[in-house]
């Protein structure tokens, strides 16, 4: 019996060295009678925090991360019995706490429950905040940033009148002036900054619903003449839409119907337009972002006017292969929302949702094309198109805060990240 024995050993450890081999990942490894480690990250004050990576020490094949869930609740499965060592690594917004790391004991074939990891919430971090502001109240405006301003183009004061007003924001004294006015009123346009320059793209001259007085005009701002100047127009003429710069380049998607397939590029080196190929889903009242050397456009409405349907698609541009892939989709659909890309996740916020406005706060983390959920927004906002991440803030700037288009305010909000996916 006894070479039986060996031969059984053999072939266990045979087994075990073959399916290391096959795989970089050490959960494929086939331990014997294997145990798994739970755990919990939490901050000084009792609350869970999300997507904390944790990593597991102790055996060489068994080394790993793994990231802290919603519920703030990491696993670990697939451990082979021995002494193993648990460390969090602080996100963004958090330090080193009391219990940065704890130690656990896996008994073969069984749940071993790890002691909580605790970190240090930097004060005001995830924290909402409020700065001067608008001059004017006003939503369904298009916003830039650039050389530490923000931009504030055209929209809808309280009387529903589209303006040609340029409201400007100096970030660094907390102030506001008016700059050069646009060259006709404009609601619903996309805004974008490249090499320092401010750029409005299309929109509509009235606040027709449909769209009917949609443009394709392009300006620029010449600062230091105080002008808009007029550039090389879109290849159609649409309002709602979204602008996101990626090489220099400013890709414009979206829009209202007819128009919600439209996608082309501009090349404001050449001053030139080139159609691309069609957004798959057609959206209006959409965001977006250059992501990893992608164009995501995100969310949106499928109707023109206060259409309930809303879109959870966040579909995704390659340039080099000038294809369309899908990606995560949103939490829910939602159309108005605002976003802005902060240290590598991409924040969305406020909009419209089938039932009203909405106050969710969500961001997505390209790294595990995942979405996750944040304490809501003080006060929910919508029809702002652009922000701007400066100084450590997300800047969320004017808005609508009741479900159409004639509820402008003068809010300046402004938010301090908690979470990085860098």
């Amino acid at each position: 019996m006894k070479p039986k024995v060996k031969l059984a050993a053999a072939f266990i450890s045979a087994v075990v060295i073959l399916a290391a081999c096959g795989s970089d990942d050490p959960t494929q490894v086939l331990f014997e009678n294997p145990g798994s480690i739970r755990g919990i990250v939490s901050d000084n004050t009792g609350a869970t925090v999300v997507n904390a990576q944790v990593t597991l020490t102790g055996n060489a094949q068994a080394t790993r991360t793994a990231n802290s869930g919603t519920d703030g609740v990491y696993t670990f499965a697939n451990v082979p019995p021995g002494a193993y060592t648990v460390a969090v690594t602080p996100p963004s917004g958090f330090t080193i706490g009391s219990t940065s790391t704890a130690s656990v004991t896996v008994a073969g074939g069984e749940q071993t429950n790890a002691s909580s990891l605790v970190l240090n919430r930097i004060p005001n971090a995830g924290v909402w905040g409020q700065r001067a502001g608008l001059l004017e109240a006003n939503s369904e405006f298009a916003l830039a940033e650039a050389n530490g301003k923000i931009y504030v183009l055209g929209g809808y004061p309280f009387t529903g009148q589209s303006s040609r007003t340029v409201q400007v924001y100096d970030i660094a004294s907390d102030s506001w002036q008016l700059g050069p006015q646009l060259p006709q009123p404009n609601n619903h346009g996309m805004a974008a900054a490249v090499n320092g320059k401010i750029y409005l793209l299309g929109g509509q001259t009235t606040n027709d619903q449909q769209g009917a007085t949609a443009v394709n005009t392009v300006y620029e701002l010449d600062r230091a003449a105080g002008a808009w100047v007029e550039k090389a127009r879109m290849p159609t003429a649409r309002s709602g839409g979204v602008a996101v710069v990626l090489n220099g380049k400013i890709y414009v998607a979206g829009g209202r119907v007819p128009r919600g397939n439209d996608f082309a590029v501009y090349d404001p080196a050449a001053d030139q337009w080139e159609v691309l190929p069609d957004l798959p889903s057609q959206r209006n009242h959409i965001t977006g972002a250059a992501i990893n050397g992608r164009i995501h456009i995100v969310g949106g409405r499928l109707g023109n006017g206060l259409s309930p349907l809303k879109s959870d698609a966040n579909e995704a541009y390659n340039p080099g292969t000038r294809t369309w892939t899908t990606a995560a989709v949103m939490l829910r659909g939602r159309s108005g929302m605002n976003g802005v890309m902060a240290r590598g996740c991409f924040h969305v916020w406020g909009g419209e949702a089938p039932t009203g406005m909405t106050a969710d706060h969500d961001y997505y983390d390209p790294r595990t094309d995942e979405w996750f959920s944040l304490p809501n927004m003080p006060i929910p906002v919508h029809g702002v198109v652009g922000s701007a991440f400066v100084d450590g803030l997300i800047w969320v700037t004017g808005g609508g805060t009741q479900v159409g288009g004639a509820s402008g305010s003068l809010l300046n909000q402004t938010y301090l990240p908690e979470v990085s996916c860098e």
